[in-house]
């Protein structure tokens, strides 16, 4: 425990201090009034003229650490590898937390609300102080219908409700997952897989803001998905409301820099983290999925190209040297290479209990991210893997994208004069920059 005060040594005035345990993060602040007497209480020196008042201690919530985990691991909400038992699935959580990984995050629509009780039970009697808590909403699976393989819809779909009432869902969804997580409030809530209304709407942010306002999470976020794209509606929504984002999830990896680099000069402006999903590249950086591994049936990573793992284990083969150079795992480079690029402050990679034999164990990869080494590559690695795996033009984006025509969908719409200003802002030309330029022939 380390300890910080101002005091006034002679008696009866105001005096402010903080308590921090560096391994949590956990900042205390404490103001009061007080002699020296009563300076042992807070373990302070005598004399100090401090007199800490328990009641006025204030938790400043633990921001995310460099690593994360997430409940999309091993299988059981989402469809990677081999579905973990629920009593492997409880202990792996534990497993990160006692090899040191202290930010864990969820999202409501997983198994409608299955995953958030899960992690509640996971982290149940751990210190709150000790960890960080990432909540997300976005769908909504309380009056939603689910469209099959498209999921719950999103919230702010009008068949479910106007703009008005967008601030008492999010209330509601955020509440009920607090609950679900055995918790009072998230260090960070994510506005998770919104439409262009979530991306473009006041009511929506206002919405937030107001679940902040009333103490049920520290900061907020945006993870744009399921799939890739959505680079100009982040722009728009950083410059939009900027002032009330703390974080934003993208996509990265070294075989998948584009398009999710372009946002990250506009998050370093507007002073928001970044935190990286898809890490590892559908298991490849694993080093455990080989050319002709089979996927199950559901496997989302089964309706990929053929031919991804081949290509990707190649440029992979081309980076390795960097990896031995440094005394890393395949997946910590990757780690690190995102680490290295602007405003990226945290990676949260797919954890998978892959099927067949010579898999490593999901309980060693959970082993490989907790002891990511503190490594910056040089600009020059960094280039280098960055062009080996230069993927520009490789899919067609979802989100706003100029191909698009007709009503907005959920999760693509045509491009609006607001996205055009913030292109041109940003130096991005839709029609070069996030183009699909490799359709495969007809």
């Amino acid at each position: 425990m380390q300890y910080l005060a101002l005091w006034n040594s002679r008696g009866r005035e105001p005096t402010l201090g903080w308590m921090m345990q560096p391994a949590s993060g956990l900042v205390k602040w404490g103001f009061g009034l007080g002699w020296g007497a009563d300076a042992g209480k807070a373990g302070l020196p005598a004399g100090a003229g401090w007199r800490l008042m328990a009641e006025l201690l204030i938790d400043l919530f633990m921001d995310l650490t460099r690593t994360a985990y997430g409940t999309w691991n091993g299988g059981r909400f989402m469809h990677f590898g081999e579905p973990l038992s629920e009593e492997r699935f409880l202990k792996v959580i534990h497993h990160a937390y006692n090899q040191g990984i202290r930010t864990f995050m969820t999202a409501d629509v997983y198994g409608s609300g299955a995953a958030d009780e899960m992690l509640g039970r996971a982290l149940a009697g751990l210190p709150r102080e000790s960890y960080c808590l990432v909540g997300a909403i976005g769908h909504d699976f309380y009056s939603g219908k689910r469209d099959g393989s498209k999921g719950f819809p999103r919230f702010t779909n009008p068949v479910l409700r106007p703009p008005n009432q967008f601030a008492e869902y999010i209330r509601m969804a955020t509440e009920k997952s607090l609950e679900r997580c055995q918790a009072s409030k998230f260090d960070l809530l994510l506005l998770h897989n919104p439409d262009l209304v979530g991306y473009t709407s006041d009511a929506v942010w206002k919405g937030m803001e107001r679940v902040q306002e009333a103490g049920l999470t520290e900061r907020l976020g945006i993870a744009p998905g399921p799939a890739n794209g959505f680079t100009l509606d982040v722009l728009l929504c950083l410059e939009r409301f900027g002032p009330l984002l703390d974080w934003a999830m993208v996509i990265l990896n070294p075989l998948e820099p584009w398009p999710g680099s372009l946002v990250l000069p506009a998050a370093v402006k507007h002073d928001v983290k970044i935190i990286t999903r898809v890490v590892d590249y559908g298991g490849l950086f694993h080093d455990d999925v080989r050319p002709g591994h089979q996927f199950g049936q559901q496997d989302h990573r089964a309706f990929r190209p053929a031919g991804w793992v081949e290509a990707g284990s190649a440029k992979m083969e081309r980076m390795r040297d960097i990896a031995v150079k440094h005394g890393v795992t395949m997946l910590q480079l990757a780690c690190l290479w995102n680490l290295s690029q602007p405003g990226v402050k945290s990676v949260i990679p797919t954890l998978i209990q892959e099927v067949g034999e010579k898999t490593k164990a999901i309980e060693s990869k959970v082993d490989e991210l907790a002891l990511l080494p503190e490594i910056k590559l040089s600009e020059d690695e960094q280039g280098f893997m960055e062009e080996v795996g230069n993927n520009k033009g490789c899919m067609d984006l979802k989100g706003a994208n100029r191909t698009h025509t007709g009503e907005p969908l959920p999760d693509r719409w045509g491009v609006l004069p607001d996205h055009e200003v913030a292109a041109q802002r940003w130096g991005i030309n839709p029609e070069a920059d996030l183009a699909y330029l490799h359709k495969p022939a007809a």
